[in-house]
């Protein structure tokens, strides 16, 4: 039987984030992008979300390379995670691969790691598969699309993109290149959907530049900007701004000073001599004279901005003489964190520019006109949407079909399910393989599962009520207590009736089960079982129950 290329999404599809895609043929594998996934509400503190390795620890032995389009934390944030179980080489362009260092690094790893920096238009052979790194416009620089060569056929897999006339740093999306590749034949196309349901086109990044000129020349005011740490254009942009108003510059935030120590290493980020001045030494200078450059655009409760909004920032006041710009727009989910901060803002006497008010911030994603450029310049004979929830992979699959892939040619995939490649070019959906999510809560890794999440629900919505009672070894009899402490469900001291209550009802349940029940675990479970009837009963709510026996 003829073998196939195995094309296994672990992550991206059907949510934004978490993008990772195993390519399997035989004996080879290769692995494109680790990212992390952003927690929604429903995952009580837990810090971040990142794929199931499953399916590649299991089959370790047989991984070649790992391969990053770009450095943004949905496509590298995982790294680390995977790269403790591997011991294979990272192909990376130069601020990606500065920016996986900083994150080995922190987990201490570093140095078992081996990160081989490539160009843009570099090809990198692992097993059977030969990758080409092209060049594409993102909203982080050295950021590519992937061309790779299989023995059924070559596959594009375009990463984030979009199409820039006008770049920042005057280097276009590799047009002429993917063209080539079209017209060469491209068995099978990946393109990311995150902005499919926007028309037109996105706009370039220098209209942010621009509009960052006109605030910076009308204002007086000391100018507090937020933007991603990652996107070096924007923060040169600014400081473009900054020094032309000839305003002296300082960070704030970790990821903003890491980025800034790297972007200058790297010559992405240029600041000229005598306009970088430390935080601690902002207030020395007349407002008009300085501007901070800040993280916080996302309202991260532990952000230079989120710190400065709820005045607990040790070296920045916020007042009526600043002009906050929020550079970036809410990631889904993150709208009512971004809207509380400039609440806030706006209560300290700030000027609060943001994306609805000014073009201060442009996509980085790819809008209709563009995804159909690509389809256009790829020509491929099957095609498969990535990078979106459902409904992005759904309009996408759509675009194609108007652009001329036939319907049977088109494919919305999901985690874990096996994308199969014949030689002779046919795809179809196969089986699949142990994927989803891992949830990371400061040190633990996969520790918190849907029991832990469940019992975090519930305590956050109905309360804790603990009953602890001491009964004879001997006759079972209750010699102490029971004492109830309650957290999150009423004010012991205002709620005395009810308190009451549970006391009555655990004494009645423990003398019904003296001499009927002498199992423990069952005692437990008759006082839970009594208590939530009576609670529900008398609040309609239902806190987690926990009973403590001890005997004497």
């Amino acid at each position: 039987m003829a073998q196939k290329l195995k094309i296994i999404p672990l992550g991206g599809l059907h949510e934004i984030g978490k993008n990772i895609t195993v390519y399997e043929y035989g004996n080879d594998m290769i692995i494109v992008d680790v990212g992390i996934g952003f927690p929604d509400d429903e995952m009580f503190g837990v810090d971040m979300v990142i794929p199931d390795f499953t399916y590649i620890l299991n089959n370790k032995h047989k991984v070649k390379a790992v391969f990053l389009t770009h450095g943004h934390e949905d496509h590298i944030g995982a790294v680390p995670y995977l790269m403790r179980h591997l011991d294979v080489p990272i192909y990376c362009t130069k601020l990606t691969a500065g920016l996986v260092e900083l994150k080995l690094a922190e987990q201490k790893i570093l140095s078992k790691v081996k990160i081989h920096r490539v160009s843009a238009g570099d090809t990198v052979q692992a097993g059977v598969f030969s990758v080409e790194f092209i060049n594409v416009n993102h909203s982080i620089v050295d950021s590519c699309a992937l061309a790779i060569d299989t023995p059924c056929g070559k596959v594009f897999q375009t990463g984030d993109f979009k199409i820039d006339t006008s770049p920042v740093n005057g280097e276009m999306i590799d047009l002429t290149r993917i063209g080539q590749l079209g017209r060469e034949g491209i068995t099978l196309l990946l393109s990311e959907s995150t902005n499919v349901e926007r028309p037109g086109h996105t706009m370039s990044e220098k209209t942010v530049g621009d509009t960052f000129m006109h605030l910076f020349k009308d204002s007086n005011k000391r100018i507090i900007v937020a933007s991603f740490a990652s996107n070096v254009h924007r923060i040169q942009q600014i400081i473009n701004a900054a020094v032309a108003n000839n305003r002296k510059v300082a960070f704030a935030g970790r990821s903003m000073e890491n980025i800034l120590t790297l972007g200058t290493e790297l010559g992405y980020i240029q600041i000229p001599e005598g306009h970088l001045v430390d935080l601690a030494s902002v207030n020395q200078y007349p407002a008009k004279k300085i501007c901070i450059i800040t993280t916080g655009s996302q309202g991260e409760p532990m952000s230079g901005l989120h710190r400065m909004a709820f005045s607990t920032h040790r070296q920045v006041t916020v007042g009526k003489n600043d002009l906050i710009i929020i550079s970036a727009s809410p990631i889904p989910g993150n709208e009512k964190t971004v809207y509380r901060v400039i609440d806030e803002l706006f209560k300290l006497g700030a000027d609060v520019i943001y994306e609805r008010l000014a073009e201060v911030h442009v996509s980085g994603h790819a809008c209709r006109e563009e995804l159909k450029t690509m389809l256009a310049l790829t020509r491929p004979k099957n095609f498969m949407p990535v990078h979106g929830e459902y409904r992005h992979l759904a309009r996408h699959a759509e675009l194609a079909v108007a652009m001329g892939v036939p319907a049977s040619n088109v494919f919305i995939g999901e985690i874990g399910r096996i994308v199969e490649v014949s030689k002779n070019g046919t795809v179809k959906l196969g089986g699949t393989v142990p994927a989803g999510s891992v949830l990371v809560d400061g040190l633990g890794v996969g520790d918190v599962g849907s029991v832990v999440l469940r019992d975090r629900k519930l305590l956050a919505q109905d309360g804790l009520i603990v009953v602890v009672a001491t009964l004879s070894a001997r006759t079972g009899e209750i010699v102490a207590g029971p004492d109830i402490v309650t957290r999150g469900f009423v004010y012991a001291k205002e709620a005395e009736a009810i308190i009451n209550q549970i006391r009555e009802t655990t004494v009645a349940t423990l003398n019904a089960c003296q001499g009927s029940i002498t199992d423990w675990v069952a005692i437990k479970a008759e006082i839970r079982s009594a208590l939530s009837t009576l609670l529900y009963r008398q609040t309609k709510r239902s806190p987690m129950i926990l009973p403590v026996l001890m005997e004497v």
